[in-house]
Parts: structure tokens; sequence; C-alpha cells
């Protein structure tokens, strides 16, 4: 287990440093080499014999290799799609949502089969697949780090202020959005993580819990490719208030687990909270492309999956903790519906405060060119008064 928590954790604590390197050295590459890694990592797991190494292998190597060949995948959309960025986000994303529902069941058969170790290797098979998939993307969208070549360091390398693009985070609204999706994740895993052993500890053995994941992995894929595409009918920052509702609806499907006494509640309750899971996943990306546009991106999208690795890896373990002390998990349900709650009541704002920074940023040009003009006027005026007496010379 704690391997494969270290194995989450490090997919989305390396996000920043990815996309600093996605900003210096190109998808492509970043991709590319993400993949390969992984690919190491993966096969040299399949190698060891006890469970030490894998803490390096799968929950180091293998994740760092699978971080960085997954954040370019979000970027490099941007470079090909602005019309219908929401719904090619949501094809993509739903991917992992079919193998959600499929590779469990692969897993199961070739560990009986073949056991963990060749599983592990045959594995590496879709590894490869996405190392060959990195040599594919080529951007097309110039970085602000191409119009500085005549600014760079000793090595090469562009000014620190360019390598890591805090200034991100002087747009207020992606301040908002970057702090207030954190907040509202808290929550937002814990029914992923505790749904199995409270269905146990409810009902028994006597249902079938995976039903519960295949409904969630299957409405999830819906949910993306649904609300992928009516995030293109949704101008700007507005797209922000489908992951206010994705928010509101989880946090109520949390609170609503414990109350439900009968197997077929529970199953539609994760067949909702599968949807709106899958809108919430599928926009994130466009919604960064808005508020700090294509340039910025790669570095808004990395700094926000770092700062959501926090209440990730802290907000399951709190909810454990709950049970222990209580015997159940159903204060721990009902807690877990309140953050994300909070979190879609931050967002709200969003949209509102954008517009707000667009006007600004809308006014100061017009500003100049009223100024431009008004000294063209002059000029003009000037010019007029001393062509007359010429001109009266010229006749007299």
């Amino acid at each position: 287990a704690w391997v494969s928590s270290l194995s989450m954790g490090m997919v989305f604590f390396c996000s920043p440093i990815v996309s600093i390197f996605t900003d210096l050295f190109g998808c492509r590459k970043v991709a590319v080499i993400g993949a390969a890694v992984g690919f190491i990592g993966l096969l040299s797991s399949s190698f060891v014999s006890t469970i030490e190494p894998l803490y390096f292998t799968y929950g180091i190597l293998f994740a760092c290799g699978c971080s960085f060949a997954y954040q370019p995948s979000l970027v490099i959309l941007g470079h090909y799609f602005k019309k219908r960025l929401g719904l090619v986000n949501g094809i993509v994303t739903a991917g992992s949502s079919l193998f959600t529902v499929s590779l469990p069941f692969l897993l199961r058969v070739l560990i009986d089969s073949v056991g963990l170790y060749n599983t592990l290797r045959v594995l590496c098979i879709l590894m490869f697949i996405l190392f060959l998939a990195g040599f594919t993307y080529k951007p097309l969208v110039s970085g602000a780090n191409d119009e500085e070549e005549g600014k760079k360091g000793k090595f090469g390398f562009p000014p620190g202020k360019k390598i890591c693009n805090f200034s991100v985070f002087k747009v207020l609204s992606y301040r908002i959005w970057a702090f207030g999706i954190p907040a509202a994740l808290f929550g937002y895993f814990v029914p992923y993580v505790h749904l199995m052993k409270h269905v146990k500890d409810r009902f028994g053995d006597s249902v079938p819990e995976e039903v519960l994941l295949l409904c969630l992995g299957i409405t999830s894929g819906v949910g993306r490719l649904i609300f992928g595409r009516v995030a293109d009918y949704v101008p700007g920052a507005k797209k922000v208030y489908l992951q206010v509702a994705s928010f509101f609806f989880i946090g109520l499907m949390s609170m609503m687990i414990p109350l439900c006494h009968v197997f077929g509640g529970l199953i539609a309750v994760c067949l909702f909270m599968g949807l709106f899971d899958g809108c919430f996943i599928c926009i994130m990306a466009p919604i960064a492309f808005e508020l700090v546009g294509a340039q910025d991106v790669s570095q808004a999208i990395g700094f926000l999956l770092g700062l959501m690795s926090v209440p990730m890896t802290v907000g399951p373990p709190i909810a454990g903790l709950l049970h222990d002390h209580l015997g159940t998990y159903d204060v721990a349900f009902y807690l877990a519906g309140v953050p994300p709650l909070i979190g879609g009541a931050i967002l709200c704002f969003i949209p509102w405060v954008h517009e707000r920074q667009k006007l600004k940023e809308r006014a100061k040009p017009v500003d100049g060119e009223t100024t431009e003009k008004m000294l063209e006027n002059e000029s003009s005026l000037v010019l007029d008064a001393t062509e007359k007496p010429v001109k009266e010379m010229e006749s007299g």
C-alpha cells in the first residue's frame, strides 16, 4: 500500500518540475524521456525479489516517468485545438476511464496465469506505446522562451524568472483557482479510497463491491465526453461554473453514502459521482488556457497539480483515523462532503474577477490610443496654423 501511495504522490509532486522542463525543452522531448524512464522503472520492478527496492523502482522511478509523460499530453492539445478544446480534452481523458474499467479484469487474469513479475513485463508494452506516441508531439505555439533567445545565461538557459514562471500567480483569477481546487480536494478522494471498506462493513461479502468501481469508471468516461463538449459552448472563464457544479454534486453524493442502506442506492450515488468526476477532470486544461493563456499554461497546470498532491495525500488518511476512533465511516463521509462545497463556493468568484481583469487590460490600450489621437490632433492644428499664413502670403 505504501508503494502505491508513494507512486501516486510522486506523480503529482513532480508536476511543477515537469512544467519547467516542458517550457525549456518542449512537449515532445519531455514526453518521450518520461515514457522511457517509466518503462525502465516498470521493467526493473519486475526483477526485484523484495519490497524495499520497489519503493525506488515503482514508487519513484516509474511514477516520475509517468508524471513527465502525462502533463505534456494535456499541454500539447492547446497547440492544435482552440474551438473544440473541451471536447478534445474529454476524449483524451476518457481513455483513463476506459482502462479504469477494463484493466483490473485484465490484471486479475494475467496475475493468475503468469504471475506478478510477468504481468509487470506485459504492462511495459503500454509504456513502450506511450514512448512511441511521444514522438508525435509537435508544438505549434512558440513559448515565451523562444522570444527571449537573446537573453540566455551561461549554459544556454533562460533567466531564472523564465524557468520558474511564478508570474502566473500574479493573475488573481488563477490564484483563486489554484488554491480553491486543493481546498475542495481534501474530501474529494475519500469515497474513492474508503468506499469498498465501507461496503464490506455495512453489507459484508454478500454484495459485489467491484460493481461500484465499474459504475464510477463508466460514468466518469461518459461525463468527460459530455461535459468536454458542453465546455466548448461555455464562453471564457465561465467554464469554471461547470467545476463548481461538479464539486457541489460530489460533495452532496459523499454525504449521501452513509444514508444508503440499500446497495442499489450506493450504485446510484456512484453513477452520479462518476459523472461529475469526469466533468471536473476534463475541463481542467481548458480553464487553465482561459486564465493564463497558451504560453503559460504548462507551468499553470504544473503548479496546480503540485498543490493538489497535498490534499490528495492528507484527506484519505484523516478519514481512516476517524474510522479507527469511531468504528464507522459515516462521520468521515459527512465531513468529506464539506470541502468540495467550500471549494466550489470559492471558485464562483473566478469569472467575475477574470472579467474585471480583462476590462482593465482593455482600458490600458484604449487610453494609449486616445492619447495618441489627441497628440495627432494637436499636431494637425499646429500644422494648419502654420500653413494658413504661408498660403495667405503666397496668394498675396
